[in-house]
């Protein structure tokens, strides 16, 4: 069977394609946060509505707030983390898509005070209308790098 020019076309789109996503897969896990230690945030934390906060592990509190809210895409996010009981050398946060690859996008927090780290970011729009986003708060002390997601929905 001899292909047409569109039909080779076609082809060669889908094959491209399915090596993208071939590529993301793998590459995606290398541009997600490492952590030695993963805290859990509370139960029924809903960041569109307030601030959300983790119990830390070896004691101390996490508390992560977005706003303005509702947290929408393409508009300016006052990110805010407040952390107490550990001494953090650096506060990063990384938002990811938790069902779709939208690249890298983590910024770290300048801090605004003890115990306090602020900064600005935005998110990217997706295509597809509404996802539902990762926002990985990153600390690292001089003995460990603590990671804790937060879960949210925006758009739909």
């Amino acid at each position: 069977m001899k292909l047409g020019k569109s039909q080779l076309i076609n082809l060669t789109m889908i094959v491209a394609l399915l090596a993208l996503a071939l590529i993301g897969t793998y590459l995606s896990p290398l541009l997600l946060p490492k952590a030695d230690v993963t805290a859990v945030p509370e139960p029924g934390c809903d960041l569109q509505r307030r601030a959300c906060s983790a119990a830390l592990p070896q004691g101390g509190r996490l508390e992560l707030s977005i706003t303005p809210r509702p947290i929408a895409f393409l508009q300016p996010l006052r990110v805010e983390v407040i952390v107490s009981g550990v001494q953090p050398g650096k506060v990063e946060v990384d938002f990811a898509g938790a069902s779709m690859n939208m690249g890298y996008n983590r910024s770290e927090l300048p801090a605004a005070g003890p115990g306090r780290y602020t900064g600005e970011t935005s998110l990217p729009v997706c295509v597809s209308g509404g996802m539902t986003w990762v926002a990985t708060v990153i600390v690292e002390t001089d003995r460990q790098r603590i990671a804790v997601p937060y879960r949210f929905d925006v758009g739909h």
